[in-house]
């Protein structure tokens, strides 16, 4: 089983999540229940419509829980002085001359919305380029359609 390191905010908000979907499962399994008991027509698009809200539902508790049971929480930042999970790192984009700050996270916490400032994986494109790096290092981003984009990592928390 993969050890899967998220923040604390991370981890509190995929238990709130959690609660949430359970929340939602409860109502789609009432809803189910209900298209049963009323439906006469074999061919009923209403049942399966609610058939298939519930297994998306389940699936998703199921991955939240598993997420939940594998994660470690980390206190992160800047490990000697390096960009690692949990740090907050002000990003300037050297074209644009634009700065942003950003929290770099594990992919599964990446996913889960809410949270103070927008969060990159740690396996995006940015995300593999920035980790490690250390305060004034510049670096360079390749993404998918051929373009680069020169970043510098102008403050590490």
């Amino acid at each position: 089983m993969q050890e899967i390191k998220l923040t604390r905010e991370g981890y509190e908000r995929l238990e709130q999540t959690l609660q949430h979907e359970q929340e939602r499962l409860t109502e789609a399994t009432r809803i189910l229940q209900e298209q049963m008991e009323t439906n006469t027509d074999t061919e009923d698009t209403g049942l399966e419509d609610a058939k298939r809200e519930k297994r998306g539902i389940e699936a998703r508790i199921e991955e939240l829980e598993d997420t939940l049971a594998r994660a470690t929480v980390i206190e992160g930042g800047a490990k000697g002085g390096g960009v690692s999970l949990g740090a907050v790192v002000q990003l300037r984009n050297e074209t644009t001359g634009q700065a942003m700050r950003v929290r770099v996270v594990s992919a599964p916490e990446a996913t889960v919305l809410g949270g103070d400032l927008p969060r990159i994986s740690e396996d995006s494109p940015v995300g593999k380029e920035l980790m490690g790096r250390k305060k004034g290092d510049s670096f360079v981003v390749n993404l998918d359609n051929g373009k680069q984009i020169k970043y510098t990592a102008v403050e590490i928390e």
